[in-house]
């Protein structure tokens, strides 16, 4: 088969090399065409190095088109992954900040609450510049295979106003599945799951074995569960009063909420720093950096380690790479993919980005209809697709009200703050970020007059209630396997 694949925002050295070793695992596509573009040509050249010397040790004749030219890298592509964080770790680093400043701790800041709403801002404006490039240059069919967060805002801006069909993809199914399948003591494969929501408050709303509802085990299995019952507490307590059990990490889901986090001197009672994952303040701005400064210090050895191998045993469970299988070989693969919903859950409005079970084959991607989310899970999701809605339309139109209006919606902002002090926050964003927000400009400087007044609403020192120093290189040198490790988790540019 001969068609190509584009990947913006290759950089991303986690994400790019384990999705094109997925996707060369299929033995019809070993003829594929394969682009990378990146804004930053240190790491375009380091991962395009990495990668192009694990396809020829896998005997491939692909040779990787690596170029800063985006609209190079897109012409004639028929498949395009999105692995971008727009504004890097210096943009990153002020969602994480500035919010603190106002009592809003947040464990990652992608998604939701103040840092994932401004991640938005900077990242909507990009994507459909994208979108534009695709439509004039590449394939007339195709199809755009998004990573990059806020998951649910990026695949809805590119699908209501970039016209090119979009899906979005997370991992975060696949990794509750297996912790569901854990504490029954099954495997993976002998569970069945339904889940349905919206990218990252995704619940497992069936829950099977040998046709058997197990769905009334879990909170049990999970309290008794040695590691779980104390590091994933968060999501623990949702599947006790809610009744479901919820895709995201502890950490991810305790920032989307208005419960969990509002109380520094509660927070360590819902968090585990096991792991970053598990509520960290800033974990993963934090793992970014160190998977950053690691990678760039040590990529020789990296280069001298063994390649990846290109087979079916050595591939993972991210859907991209199987739902182009399925559209090219009529393999059906069953995933759970981000889409505008269109009838799919009744219960949540037809124009949001919704995460529910879809099947790929030749024919396309179908969607089945999930029906009514249990109600006090639809309102969980109800909430959040408000935020994203406002914050979706404030990035395409550049409109800040509507913007200060997202951040007063979301659930762990307004726990947190008054409203003259989100008005404030907001200030403080748009002038820090300024930019990488263009849409923006008349927006900015008017919040730059503001803060200029003597009157401004007193801020605070807080590192949050679980804020971990950043290890050194020298540091990292003292455990190299685990460093390794993290840069490599350390996903999206």
């Amino acid at each position: 088969m001969a068609f190509k694949v584009a990947f913006i925002g290759a950089g991303s050295i986690g994400f790019t090399r384990s999705l094109l070793q997925d996707l060369l695992a299929v033995p019809e596509f070993q003829d594929i065409e394969i682009s990378f573009t990146d804004i930053s040509q240190n790491n375009l050249n380091m991962v395009t190095e990495l990668c192009q010397r694990d396809i020829d040790e896998n005997g491939l004749n692909i040779t990787i088109q690596s170029t800063k030219n985006r609209r190079a890298a897109l012409k004639n592509a028929k498949y395009v992954f999105v692995v971008v964080r727009v504004g890097g770790l210096e943009a990153f680093q002020t969602d994480i900040d500035v919010p603190l400043a106002y009592g809003i701790d947040q464990c990652v800041g992608d998604t939701l609450s103040a840092g994932g709403i401004m991640y938005g801002q900077r990242g909507i404006p990009v994507m459909l510049d994208f979108c534009k490039d695709i439509r004039e240059v590449a394939h007339p069919d195709c199809l755009m295979l998004n990573y990059a967060n806020p998951m649910a805002m990026m695949t809805w801006a590119a699908n209501k106003y970039g016209g090119v069909k979009t899906i979005g993809l997370c991992h975060g199914v696949q990794g509750g599945h297996r912790q569901i399948a854990d504490v029954l003591g099954l495997k993976q494969e002998e569970v069945d799951i339904v889940c349905a929501g919206i990218n990252h408050q995704t619940w497992y709303v069936q829950v099977k074995h040998n046709g058997n509802d197990m769905t009334g085990k879990l909170l049990e299995a999970f309290e008794n569960h040695p590691d779980y019952s104390k590091t994933e507490k968060v999501r623990i307590d949702m599947l006790r009063r809610f009744g479901y059990y919820s895709t995201e990490s502890n950490g991810h889901l305790s920032e989307y909420l208005p419960w969990y986090r509002k109380r520094p001197e509660e927070t360590k009672n819902w968090i585990h720093l096991d792991s970053w994952i598990h509520g960290e303040t800033g974990g993963y701005l934090r793992v970014c950096i160190e998977g950053r400064n690691w990678f760039e210090t040590d990529f020789p050895n990296w280069m001298k380690e063994p390649p990846l191998h290109y087979s079916p045993e050595y591939r993972g469970q991210e859907h991209g790479s199987y739902i182009i299988e399925g559209l090219e070989t009529g393999r059906t693969y069953r995933g759970h993919f981000n889409v505008i919903n269109h009838g799919v859950i009744n219960n949540l409005p037809d124009d949001a980005v919704i995460e529910a079970p879809g099947y790929v084959d030749a024919n396309g991607i179908n969607m089945p209809i999930v029906g009514d989310l249990p109600l006090g899970c639809a309102a969980v999701c109800h909430t959040s697709i408000s935020v994203q809605r406002l914050a979706v339309e404030a990035a395409v139109h550049g409109n800040d009200q509507l913007l200060r209006q997202a951040m007063m919606m979301d659930p762990l902002t307004g726990a947190v703050c008054t409203p003259p002090e989100i008005w404030q926050m907001t200030d403080e964003l748009l002038t820090i970020q300024s930019k990488w927000l263009p849409q923006y400009e008349d927006a900015v400087s008017e919040a730059q007059d503001r803060l200029k007044s003597e009157h401004l609403l007193p801020t605070k020192s807080f590192e949050g209630a679980a804020r971990i120093k950043v290890k050194s290189v020298e540091e990292m040198k003292k455990d190299r396997k685990e460093a390794s490790k993290n840069a490599g988790a350390a996903d999206k540019a």
